[in-house]
């Protein structure tokens, strides 16, 4: 518990999240953004680790269509930047725990769906999908004591571009909106992926690959039913739709579940059901902005 947190992309979503839960834990924190530390540049990266440290690896080039045009920079990033951070990790004796997506499987299955279990091949079937298994590659090249953890469809809900924040927004309007309900996944509020990532980075978890996402299964639909009832709008404002309807440059995997239950025997404690970490994730938003007339987040319907 005594070693400094090194946080890389510091700036982004997840990076902010878990820079200030530490903070709060009163651990020691290094909180780089990509302009104080590029990790595509590994002299950059050794001025800022030293022995001792654990380094997090938030950094990612995460914008998953613009990858498509632009896969020699999501690799750079994705791919070159996480090997750098892990092989000076390995060169300085600190400890790593690198962020990874559910994105590095396919979606696709041979008889009956099930969630992906960490030894599953891995099949990723755009850009940013191979971008970041070539990343869970060369940390464990370089570093086989890493910890890589695999996460999906992260929101915080607030004021940001994430799905559930977007839902949210769409909701206090009037209108229908159409959402895709085949791709399903495992809905992450930030809070408590940022949690997991802490518990891993404390060393009590023998593990290399882990899986960390809130329990339960969703589709992009019923979690936007889901958001619409948290916040009190009809949620049957929220129509379903095929993919098809949808057209994007990057294709998108239809089921990417992750199983946490081997994580969870490494040590891990499992991440509570996805419905009540929305609730709170709305909850906590809505708790902010009171004073400007917002109501309490409301319950949500049962799914299956």
């Amino acid at each position: 518990m005594s070693q400094r947190i090194v946080v890389t992309g510091a700036g982004g979503m997840l990076g902010r999240v878990l820079t200030d839960q530490a903070r709060r834990a009163g651990r020691q924190v290094l909180a780089l953004t990509s302009s104080e530390c590029d990790i595509t540049d590994l002299e950059s990266v050794r001025r800022h680790v030293v022995t001792g440290d654990v380094v997090i690896n938030c950094a990612a080039y995460t914008q998953v269509d613009a990858a498509e045009a632009d896969e020699d920079r999501a690799y750079e990033v994705n791919a070159v930047g996480a090997g750098n951070i892990a092989q000076v990790c390995a060169q300085t004796g600190a400890d790593l725990v690198h962020v990874s997506t559910d994105y590095v499987f396919d979606g696709v299955f041979d008889g009956d769906r099930r969630p992906y279990e960490i030894d599953d091949d891995t099949k990723p079937i755009n850009a940013y999908g191979r971008t970041k298994l070539a990343g869970e590659q060369a940390v464990l090249a370089a570093k086989p004591d890493a910890h890589v953890v695999r996460t999906a469809w992260v929101y915080k809900g607030g004021d940001g571009t994430d799905f559930v924040a977007t839902m949210r927004r769409l909701a206090a309007g009037d209108k229908a909106i159409d959402v895709v309900d085949d791709q399903i996944g495992s809905p992450t509020y930030v809070d408590d992926l940022a949690t997991a990532l802490l518990e891993i980075a404390d060393g009590r978890i023998g593990a290399p690959v882990l899986h960390a996402v809130n329990s339960g299964v969703a589709s992009r639909f019923e979690l936007a039913q889901a958001t619409f009832a948290a916040v009190g709008a009809d949620p049957e404002r929220v129509r379903p739709v095929g993919s098809d309807r949808h057209p994007r440059p990057a294709t998108r995997p239809n089921y990417t579940v992750l199983a946490q239950e081997r994580s969870v025997a490494a040590g891990m404690t499992g991440l509570r059901d996805w419905r009540d970490a929305l609730v709170a994730a709305i909850s906590a938003y809505e708790g902010k902005t009171t004073a400007a007339g917002k109501g309490a987040a409301g319950q949500l319907p049962s799914t299956p």
